[in-house]
């Protein structure tokens, strides 16, 4: 076995791999056991046949599309191994020689790591952060954990209203005809959070229990469901009930009841704390995303095709695994939305394009400033995930070691380099 690459032009290489004649005829003979039970002559009983046979039949190329499939799946990726290239797509292969009595020969072509400029980080300027608490940022805080311990009444003597939850039957009409998903009984829809189409809820409020009614609506034109944006619709609705939010009184007997402290001022200090710390927290984030997203601005780099698709087919299979835990597969996804697996690579493509952009430019950081990582950087890294998981951090050692663990102490590096930008970065 062995290989040779040639560089090529945007950051491209070709990988040629020989594979020696005796490996690529056992192939051939593996491939005639596997599929021998398939082919039946008279004369010859089922799986019976010879290989010779067969071979002066259909001729002797009729294993080898099999067979060099095989080989490739085995071989590719260990001849890559050791190789001195930084790969960062799927290869493209292409069957140089494939002959009886010869060695198989493909070639695989690749993209490379492309190199990058980086721009000066002496310059790097982003917009502020703006990390103070307003008196308002706490009462809206405190009104949300108000409404979180409000109970709900049931509502009977007046018409719905901004923020009651509205038990409804309803069905979708567009043209005269119900259409699929448009149906659904027995709904908790809470008025004014804008779940529904907009311009649906509205139409409830001011209606009373008992009520029959239409609700006129227009579909967005970016809406999921291609055969429905845009269109008219009329949704027949039932209001079955209705029901209030009753939301405590901020008062010091409330506080005392549902909080650590005993008076409000006492509350809303600790709230103030609170949003303090998740801002700062916030403000940390905000700028590295700023900071990096400059760099890339200022700095050059290359991206060739297939690195770029590599990347879209990665985000599509995340997408995909997504919509498995809801029940629901990727082809199905597409029949609803009448789009394709095309059209879905090419609307990720600009956040793929970025991704990489920004992966590339803080490893150039990493590598510029030669960030390592020590074991100290690791074990805190251990001790924080046991207290994440709740877990014990020889249990978390266990689970994350060989490759899970270097890919953790890539993500530390590179998360070093990020934080040394955001830290570099002016705020103008």
């Amino acid at each position: 076995m062995s290989n040779t690459f040639e560089k090529l032009e945007g950051n491209m290489a070709e990988i040629t791999i020989t594979v020696p004649a005796e490996d690529f005829k056992k192939a051939c003979v593996d491939v005639y056991n596997k599929t021998k039970s398939r082919f039946t002559f008279d004369g010859f009983r089922k799986g019976k046949v010879p290989m010779q046979f067969i071979e002066k039949v259909y001729g002797p190329a009729v294993f080898y599309e099999d067979a060099a499939n095989d080989l490739i799946n085995k071989t590719y990726f260990n001849e890559i191994k050791d190789i001195e290239l930084e790969i960062v797509s799927n290869p493209e292969i292409s069957v140089s020689q494939m002959e009886k009595g010869k060695d198989f020969i493909y070639k695989a072509k690749v993209a490379t790591k492309p190199p990058v400029k980086l721009g000066d980080l002496s310059q790097l300027e982003i917009e502020k952060v703006d990390t103070e608490v307003t008196d308002e940022d706490v009462e809206t805080e405190i009104n949300s954990d108000l409404k979180k311990n409000a109970t709900r009444e049931d509502v009977t003597d007046r018409a719905a209203a901004a923020d009651d939850i509205a038990t409804i039957n309803f069905e979708g009409f567009v043209d005269g005809e119900a259409f699929e998903g448009g149906k659904g009984e027995n709904y908790d829809l809470t008025l004014g959070s804008g779940t529904f189409i907009p311009g649906f809820e509205d139409q409830i409020i001011g209606h009373e229990v008992g009520d029959s009614f239409d609700v006129n609506v227009t579909f967005p034109e970016n809406y999921n469901a291609k055969d429905l944006a845009g269109k008219e619709a009329v949704f027949k609705c039932e209001l079955l009930g209705l029901k209030c939010n009753n939301v405590p009184e901020l008062d010091d007997e409330y506080v005392s009841d549902a909080t650590d402290f005993e008076t409000v001022d006492e509350y809303k200090a600790d709230v103030r704390k609170r949003l303090e710390e998740r801002k700062q927290n916030s403000a940390k984030r905000i700028r590295e995303e700023r900071a990096v997203d400059k760099l890339v601005e200022m700095s050059e780099v290359e991206l060739p095709e297939p690195m770029i698709r590599y990347q879209q087919e990665k985000m599509l299979d995340n997408f995909a695994q997504q919509l498995q835990y809801q029940g629901m597969d990727l082809n199905q996804y597409l029949n609803m939305t009448k789009s394709t697996r095309e059209e879905m690579l090419e609307q990720v493509r600009p956040e793929a394009e970025k991704q990489i952009k920004r992966s590339l430019i803080v490893e150039a950081v990493a590598d510029a400033q030669n960030f390592e990582v020590t074991e100290e950087d690791v074990e805190a890294e251990y001790e924080k995930m046991a207290k994440q998981y709740n877990m014990e951090v020889d249990k978390i050692k266990e689970i994350v070691s060989g490759d899970h663990a270097e890919s953790m102490k890539a993500d530390i590096r590179m998360l070093k380099a990020s934080e040394y930008i955001r830290d570099m970065a002016k705020e103008v």
